[in-house]
């Protein structure tokens, strides 16, 4: 197992950056993106990998949809799906990286506003309650390191 370096806030940053990033609908760039804001921000740049794994194959579905629906409601937009179907329908049936990504650029430009406006709205309300928790988690595992390692270092010296 990889033993993750680090302080707790730099690791609990990436996590939650990789889950921010996780939630957009950019779907073969959410490593990239995830590494690139770790870079900017000093976060971890594995945890933030780690977290990009909060969207995969089992859940792009429910995502997107729900990418869709909050984009669609605060852009005011009806509830057609058709669109949205047609590009999901392409994931789902494993089509390439760029024949989903030509789909969504064939669809109008409102629905890809849409899908980035919710994937945004949704990356921000999975990342910041997923920053607290991980930083305590992380806060805990230190804690438990350094009492570990004075109980060794006490059994050292009798």
């Amino acid at each position: 197992m990889i033993r993750l370096k680090g302080e707790p806030h730099e690791l609990a940053l990436g996590i939650s950056i990789g889950i921010f990033s996780a939630m957009l609908p950019i779907l073969p760039f959410h490593i990239a993106l995830a590494v690139t804001l770790a870079l900017f921000f000093k976060a971890s740049k594995i945890t933030a990998v780690i977290g990009c794994f909060a969207s995969n194959p089992f859940n792009w579905y429910i995502l997107y949809l729900m990418n869709y629906k909050i984009g669609s409601f605060v852009l005011g937009l009806s509830g057609d799906n058709k669109g949205f179907s047609s590009i999901v329908g392409s994931v789902l049936d494993s089509e390439g990286a760029m024949e989903v990504i030509t789909r969504l650029i064939s669809s109008s430009g409102i629905m890809i506003a849409a899908f980035i406006i919710g994937g945004l709205i949704m990356g921000a309300a999975a990342s910041v309650p997923s920053y607290f928790i991980f930083l305590k988690v992380f806060d805990s595992i230190k804690t438990w390191r350094n009492k570990k390692k004075e109980l060794k270092n006490a059994a050292i010296k009798r």
